[in-house]
């Protein structure tokens, strides 16, 4: 399994200046693809990842979807939480113009691991034929640099079925890091442990952003699009839940909300 930590790598627009080679740079964006994850109640969520491709037409069926680069292999999404990412996508040149949608293909070897470490089949109704679509609507300016972040919903994605079986039926945003900001902070004590959610306020029917907490107490909520929020930390007993109010989120990833310390009473 290959993950990162989350370094300040300038991932707004930037000059476009590397990558493969497989379009002419002059005409070229440049391009990334991120996967992080919104964690849900599991020891482990595995995806067997193929190709991620993008469409960059309004083209029916399949001639309008075109491969990236992808690091294929299996990833769990769990790991992807408080500043880990898997660069799917390391990075590539791609003709400048709109698009459309990403889309992931998986494999048959998905796979989720229960709290009790039971481990059973991940079904994906459609994962292997049609893909997972996510939409992204979004225009490639020339020699300007983009990386896009999926962020997996793991909480909302994975079915129950009834009968001991679980379908994957995935809720994913996409959102290019050049209009978004993270949120950073550390909650105490340790044994609290909350859910971070950040909801936005400025506009009916936000986004919703969540992670929890890690060994040191830290959080990390990565590609917030820009606005204004109310970040919420749902704690464990016997700690009472807080939150923030007219939290801004401006797009600079370099530079962070940064929340400070947050300290949750009994």
């Amino acid at each position: 399994m290959k993950f990162l930590r989350f370094l300040p790598l300038a991932l707004a627009s930037l000059v476009f200046t590397g990558c493969n080679d497989k379009d002419n740079a002059s005409d070229a964006a440049g391009i990334q693809v991120l996967l992080i994850d919104a964690p849900g109640d599991y020891k482990a969520v595995n995806i067997d990842l193929q190709k991620v491709q993008v469409n960059a037409t309004d083209a029916a069926g399949e001639e309008g979807w075109q491969d990236l680069d992808v690091t294929a292999g299996k990833y769990d999404l769990l790991k992807l939480v408080n500043g880990t990412y898997a660069p799917i996508v390391a990075g590539q040149n791609f003709p400048a113009g709109r698009i459309q949608q990403i889309r992931l293909v998986l494999g048959p070897n998905n796979t989720l691991t229960l709290k009790d470490g039971t481990t059973v089949d991940l079904k994906v109704p459609s994962g292997q034929t049609s893909g997972l679509k996510v939409n992204v609507n979004e225009d490639l300016q020339v020699g300007t640099y983009y990386t896009f972040v999926l962020d997996f919903d793991v909480a909302k994605s994975v079915v129950a079925r009834g009968n001991g079986e679980y379908n994957l039926k995935p809720v994913i945003r996409a959102v290019p890091f050049a209009l978004t900001g993270n949120i950073v902070g550390k909650v105490m004590p340790l044994a609290a442990r909350p859910q971070v959610m950040a909801i936005r306020t400025d506009i009916a029917n936000g986004d919703t952003v969540n992670t929890y907490t890690d060994a040191t107490g830290g959080f990390k909520l990565l590609g917030v699009k820009v606005g204004t929020y109310r970040v919420e930390f749902k704690a464990a007993a016997p700690y009472k839940d807080t939150q923030r109010e007219n939290v801004t989120v401006v797009a600079n990833s370099s530079q962070p909300t940064d929340l400070g310390l947050i300290t949750l009473t009994e």
